[in-house]
């Protein structure tokens, strides 16, 4: 890769309103899409069973999948196509071009990343078919395959943010940056469920992977928009997500299990699963956080916004899952544990939120960022 594919040639520092809306939009939908199609798949196994590869909510993860790389294989060829002419390529469309496979190819960087992640997921795709093929059927969300989907997927979305963060100047670019780090968000739910893996005595660690993520991307919001109410914005997405698929992953699932004539499990509880995973205390890290920029910015202000976060998150999960499911609170040494971690990893996600929003930031057209 060549990161001076085109560095030599002056780019003017004008943006173009709308221009690169279309495209981004078509990957953040793919990133929608995905995101439904997990929920779905989730409920399904849980409501219903196992499944075979050939479902409607594995099409529908795979077609997001296909809609946001297609959408950044046509923004790449037509880079390419102009860079090659020598004509002006507006860094508003995924940021600055950067040479692929020596100059070969001129990718858009927002691009690039969103469409190597829909690249790894196809490959991912076809081993989670031989998969299927080879054992019937999967039960279980950590098979290998599902792994590396999972993966894929979220480098795609990442792509997706970086995409909308280079048009943060622009309505459209601040309003879908806020929807690509709350669709980022939920669908961390599911990865953060690895972490249960880890032995880590009575801290739990799932919850403290949830507090980590999602202050996370509270922290990235806020920094990149920079003004007031970056924060929310992420928070009230989220819960608008949630209230959707709260309704959406029981109904989806019950109702294409009726389509197919299969029966549903006797012991089913009710729960939507995924949107259970999501933490309904956003809102109050957001308000956190907003209330602590009031005082400054900087790394500082980010890492006490975001330790007041993760201590906020790691406790009213643990009240969260136990309202949900109906169950007893954790023991009080576990949960105070717990609550400890979050803060010492809610700080982390700070400094990490900080500097990968400086990082986002540096991603706009230059005339942007002196505005900023």
């Amino acid at each position: 890769m060549d990161l001076t594919a085109s560095g030599a040639r002056a780019v003017p520092a004008t943006t173009s309103g709308a221009r690169g809306l279309a495209a981004a939009s078509f990957v953040l939908a793919g990133t929608l899409l995905s995101l439904t199609g997990l929920t779905w798949d989730i409920q399904w196994h849980d409501d219903v069973g196992p499944d075979t590869f050939f479902t409607l909510p594995h099409l529908f993860l795979y077609s997001g999948s296909a809609v946001a790389g297609i959408a950044s294989l046509l923004v790449v060829l037509k880079t390419t196509a102009a860079t090659r002419k020598g004509q002006h390529v507006d860094p508003i469309v995924g940021g600055r071009a950067v040479g692929v496979f020596g100059r070969t190819f001129a990718a858009p960087v927002g691009y690039l990343v969103s469409g190597t992640g829909a690249a790894m997921f196809l490959l991912y795709g076809l081993w989670d078919q031989w998969w299927h093929s080879l054992y019937g059927f999967d039960a279980v969300i950590s098979s290998p395959p599902h792994i590396g989907l999972l993966l894929s997927v979220t480098v795609t979305m990442v792509g997706a943010v970086m995409v909308f963060a280079v048009a943060r100047g622009e309505r459209w670019g601040k309003v879908g940056l806020i929807g690509s780090l709350a669709v980022l968000t939920g669908f961390s739910m599911v990865t953060v469920i690895g972490l249960s893996e880890i032995d880590a005595g009575i801290v739990n660690t799932v919850v403290v992977g949830t507090a980590f993520f999602s202050v996370l991307t509270v922290i990235m919001g806020a920094e990149v928009i920079g003004r007031p109410g970056g924060a929310f914005g992420v928070a009230l997405s989220l819960a608008a997500i949630q209230a959707v698929f709260w309704w959406f992953s029981p109904w989806a699932a019950e109702t294409y299990a009726g389509m197919v004539g299969l029966p549903l499990r006797d012991n089913i509880d009710g729960v939507p699963d995924m949107p259970a995973m999501m933490p309904m205390s956003l809102i109050l890290v957001a308000a956190a956080v907003e209330l602590v920029r009031r005082f400054g910015t900087g790394r500082a202000m980010a890492v006490l916004g975001a330790t007041v976060g993760g201590l906020i998150v790691t406790a009213a999960q643990q009240v969260q899952r136990a309202w949900i499911y109906g169950a007893n609170l954790p023991p009080a040494s576990s949960m105070i544990a717990t609550i400890v971690a979050g803060g010492v990893f809610g700080a982390l996600s700070g400094f990490l939120g900080w500097r990968f929003g400086v990082m986002l930031r540096q991603l706009a057209p230059s005339k942007e960022n002196s505005d900023a």
